[in-house]
């Protein structure tokens, strides 16, 4: 199969499984093995074609974006939502992520 093929397949999966509440690499992954396209090829070609599902994403929502980062509500009191509170959400998962990065190095050493 031709690899304008291929990308155009693996670009419909990359669209239609980014909005939804799955993993799109996991996808890309799965349809790209069925497809026989494997190898470093593959592994830059889902790296580049995920930069450019997060490059849409911004580019169609860079005023939201934009107004998370405005510090001026964390001083006012009015409740809106901005940066700080993606902190705080963020936060307590790269802190599990730091304190378990090893864990499969352990499971796999039983």
């Amino acid at each position: 199969m031709s690899d304008i093929i291929i990308a155009f397949i693996l670009g419909i999966v990359e669209g239609l499984a980014e909005f939804l509440p799955i993993s799109s690499t996991g996808h890309l992954i799965l349809v790209g093995h069925l497809l026989g396209f494997e190898g470093e090829r593959a592994k830059t070609f889902e790296i580049v074609i995920q930069l450019g599902a997060i490059l849409a994403i911004a580019i169609l929502y860079h005023k939201r974006l934009v107004s998370l980062c405005n510090i001026k509500p964390l001083i006012q009191k009015e409740k809106k939502f901005n940066a700080f509170h993606v902190f705080l959400g963020v936060f307590p998962a790269v802190v599990a992520g730091l304190l378990l990065h090893d864990i499969e190095g352990v499971a796999k050493l039983k």
